[in-house]
């Protein structure tokens, strides 16, 4: 069978599959995602050659430690991926709750219920948790879900959907739940966006080029989850020692993924008490730093930031630094330069973190904690299937109820429109 006909057979399998998953009991699904927690588990020597394989291509590539780092999977990551499917086994479930009900004079009951979203197509670079959390989110869900990873990280993937399909082969449930392509054959993903007839969704998550990819080409509707390019405002009344704790979390912690800070806004008032020793403390966790005027003027022998630093997602240890003369420009430069991820703001003075909080036009926005939080785990969502940079039909995380659409429900007696 050749590509064409193949990625068509496995839309169309994952189609039937999507609805014969309508009628496996919640208590079951919940039942499979805790055992699909216990093979990751019983499988991470597996997982884990596996993986090593990968990274050692990626070394071979010459990619960078931070995207190596992402690629990475060790004991501690294994298990954090069996806890996220353990926390998604035990979160309610929005399939089938009603959002609204109400009743017509002419005695019409009308209810709008959630209902999965069908088929979903994933396509991502480089992690391989995202294999286990997506499947998680979406067998919970009733979704069927295809993945398509990137090749840098194909055995990782491969040793991951094994050991979770094993599970839903134990159950006997339809073939087509999960599915994942194995080919690293790059016409897969052209041929996949255009299933528009069986595949109701396209989530692409890894850098700019591969979402700009999929949206120009994708038939099927999609939610970019775009690159991060996220702040962090030192407000002229922070704690600039909790500033400190905060912006060095927020860029070093790993810099390697999307909710790290990219650029360090600092107000002018407090840049020469602040900017020397903090950047001191970046350049000695080998951060390299790129500065606008101001900040060269403060901090000598480092690089001028230039415009496109700005507009630059690095996921690396590089920071772009700029010295800002109010709040207000402060909110223009993030809302201009930023990708409307996550973005926040360290202050003591309540109205600046409000005015911040209204005006930031992100999906997270916070006051005096790291950018690293925008997580679906973090924010109790037990996992996610990304980060929306979108605004319809879900921003930031996304996890159990962004999986869901809509339908309604009319009950009638006999009643006919006149």
């Amino acid at each position: 069978m050749n590509l064409k006909s193949e990625i068509k057979k496995i839309a169309r399998r994952a189609q039937e599959a999507s609805r014969a998953l309508l009628s496996v009991p919640l208590s079951t699904r919940n039942k499979v995602l805790r055992e699909m927690a216990t093979s990751l588990t019983k499988n991470k020597k597996a997982i884990l050659r596996a993986n090593r394989k990968d990274i050692a291509k990626a070394k071979r590539m010459g990619l960078s430690l931070p995207l190596i780092d992402r690629l990475a999977l060790n004991q501690k990551r294994i298990k954090a991926m069996a806890d996220s499917l353990l926390a998604v086994s035990g979160l309610s479930c929005p399939v089938d709750q009603v959002i609204k009900s109400w009743n017509r004079p002419n005695r019409l009951r009308i209810q709008k219920i959630r209902v999965p979203i069908g088929v979903i197509a994933i396509i991502y670079e480089s992690r391989p948790n995202v294999t286990s959390d997506c499947i998680g989110l979406c067998f919970k869900t009733a979704n069927a879900v295809i993945l398509r990873g990137g090749s840098e990280a194909i055995n990782s993937n491969l040793a991951v959907f094994k050991a979770l399909k094993s599970v839903v082969k134990k159950h006997k449930l339809p073939d087509g739940i999960i599915n994942l392509l194995s080919t690293t054959d790059r016409r897969a993903v052209d041929l996949l966006l255009k299933q528009d007839s069986y595949i109701d969704l396209v989530i692409p998550r890894g850098g700019e080029g591969l979402i700009n990819r999929v949206v120009r080409l994708s038939r099927i509707p999609v939610i970019k989850h775009y690159k991060g390019i996220c702040h962090v405002y030192v407000d002229e009344q922070a704690d600039l020692n909790l500033a400190e704790k905060l912006c060095f979390n927020a860029k070093v912690q790993r810099p390697g993924v999307c909710n790290a800070m990219e650029t360090m806004l600092v107000h002018k008032n407090i840049a020469q008490r602040f900017l020397p020793g903090m950047l001191h403390k970046f350049r000695l966790a080998g951060v390299e730093i790129r500065g606008c005027d101001a900040t060269g003027k403060i901090v000598k022998g480092i690089k001028r930031a230039s415009e496109k630093d700005f507009h630059t997602e690095y996921l690396d240890l590089i920071l772009s630094v700029k010295v800002v003369k109010t709040l207000k420009e402060a909110i223009w430069h993030i809302n201009n330069y930023g990708s409307r991820h996550s973005d926040a703001i360290v202050t003591k003075n309540q109205m600046n973190s409000l005015q911040f909080l209204r005006q930031v036009d992100s999906a997270c926005v916070y006051v005096n904690a790291s950018t690293r939080f925008t997580d679906g785990f973090q924010f109790g969502m037990g996992a996610e299937i990304g980060i929306s940079t979108d605004k319809l039909h879900a921003r930031g995380p996304m996890a159990l109820e962004e999986l869901t659409t809509y339908k309604y429900m009319v009950f009638g007696s006999g009643q006919i429109r006149k």
